[in-house]
C-alpha cells in the first residue's frame, strides 16, 4: 500500500519555491501542489479502503468457515473439566470447570458479533453443519474480484467528495462514494458498472476556480491532517491478527483456511478421544 508522503513533501517544497520566487501569480504554482495532494490523498484512501474490506471480509469467512470448530473445542474443554472435577473433587478443577463453562453460556446480543453464525442459544443449524461436512451456504468471498476492484478505484478517483468546489456538489459526491463503498465491499461487479453508468451520465463538473492563497494552505493543512488520520487506520488494520494471517496468504486465503480447519478437526479429534477416555474410567 502506498503513501502519498512524497507527494506531501513535494508540496511543502512547493510552497517554499513559490515564496522565494516572488512570480507574479504565486498562487498558481501553490493550486498545483494542492492538486497533486489531494489526488495523493485520494489513491491512499483507496489503498487503505481496499485493504479493510480485504480484512473485514477474511475476518467474516474466518467466522463462518473456523467458528462452528473453535466452539467444538471450547464445549470440549468445558466438558472434559466437568468430569475432571467431578471425580477429583478438587476445588481447583470445580473452579476451572465453571470458568470453561461460564465461557460458553449465551450472551445477548451475540449474533450481530459473531456474523450470523450462532445467536444467543448457541450455534445456528447452518454452522453445527459444518462439522459435520454437511452442505452449507458457501461463504463469502474473501475479496472483491478484479473487475469490481477496477472499477471502485475508477469511480473514487472520479467522484471523490474533495474534488469538490461547491457545498451542493460535495453532498452529491459523498452520497454517490457510498454507495459505491457499499457495492465494493459486497464484491458486486454488476452494480459497480451501473454505478459507473450513472456516473458518466451525470452532471459535468465546473472547472476548478483559482483560490486565493490562505484557502490554499487551509486545504493543504486539512490535506495533512486527514492523511495522518488515514495513517493511523492503515497502521490499525495491518496490527490486526486478521491482518496478520492474511498476510500468511495473501493469493491464496481458502488454502489457509483450509489449513487452519484441518489442525482445527485434528484438535476435535483428540479432545474427543480424551473425553471418551475419561468417561470409559467410570
Amino acid at each position: 500500500m502506498t503513501t502519498p508522503e512524497a507527494e506531501q513533501d513535494g508540496v511543502a517544497g512547493a510552497a517554499r519555491a513559490t515564496s522565494e520566487d516572488g512570480a507574479a501569480r504565486p498562487e498558481e504554482r501553490l493550486e498545483r501542489a494542492v492538486r497533486a495532494a489531494e489526488q495523493a490523498l485520494i489513491e491512499y484512501e483507496i489503498a487503505v479502503e481496499t485493504f479493510r474490506v480485504e480484512v473485514e471480509n477474511f475476518s467474516r469467512l474466518h467466522q463462518q468457515r473456523l467458528g462452528p470448530l473453535y466452539a467444538r473445542l471450547e464445549e470440549l474443554d468445558a466438558q472434559i473439566a466437568e468430569v475432571r472435577a467431578a471425580r477429583t473433587g478438587d476445588p481447583e478443577d470445580l473452579r476451572r470447570a465453571e470458568e470453561a463453562r461460564a465461557r460458553l453460556m449465551p450472551i445477548p446480543g451475540v449474533e450481530e458479533l459473531i456474523h450470523g453464525w450462532m445467536d444467543g442459544d448457541g450455534l445456528f443449524p447452518e454452522a453445527a453443519a459444518m462439522l459435520t461436512d454437511q452442505p452449507v451456504r458457501p461463504p463469502q468471498r474473501v475479496r472483491p474480484g478484479e473487475e469490481a476492484r477496477r472499477l471502485y478505484r475508477d469511480l473514487v478517483r472520479k467522484a471523490h467528495p474533495d474534488l469538490a468546489q461547491e457545498e451542493d456538489e460535495r453532498k452529491r459526491r459523498e452520497e454517490f462514494v457510498t454507495r459505491v463503498n457499499a457495492a465494493y465491499a459486497r464484491g458486486d461487479a454488476a452494480e459497480l458498472r451501473e454505478l459507473a453508468g450513472e456516473w458518466a451520465a451525470g452532471p459535468k463538473l465546473a472547472e476548478q476556480r483559482p483560490s486565493p492563497g490562505e484557502e490554499l494552505y487551509a486545504r493543504l493543512e486539512w490535506l495533512s491532517e486527514r492523511k495522518e488520520l488515514l495513517t493511523m487506520v492503515a497502521r490499525e488494520l495491518e496490527e490486526s491478527a486478521i491482518a496478520a494471517m492474511l498476510r500468511l496468504a495473501p493469493d491464496d486465503p481458502d488454502r489457509l483456511l483450509d489449513e487452519i480447519g484441518e489442525q482445527l478437526r485434528n484438535d476435535v479429534a483428540r479432545r474427543e478421544a480424551e473425553l471418551a477416555a475419561l468417561l470409559a474410567q467410570g
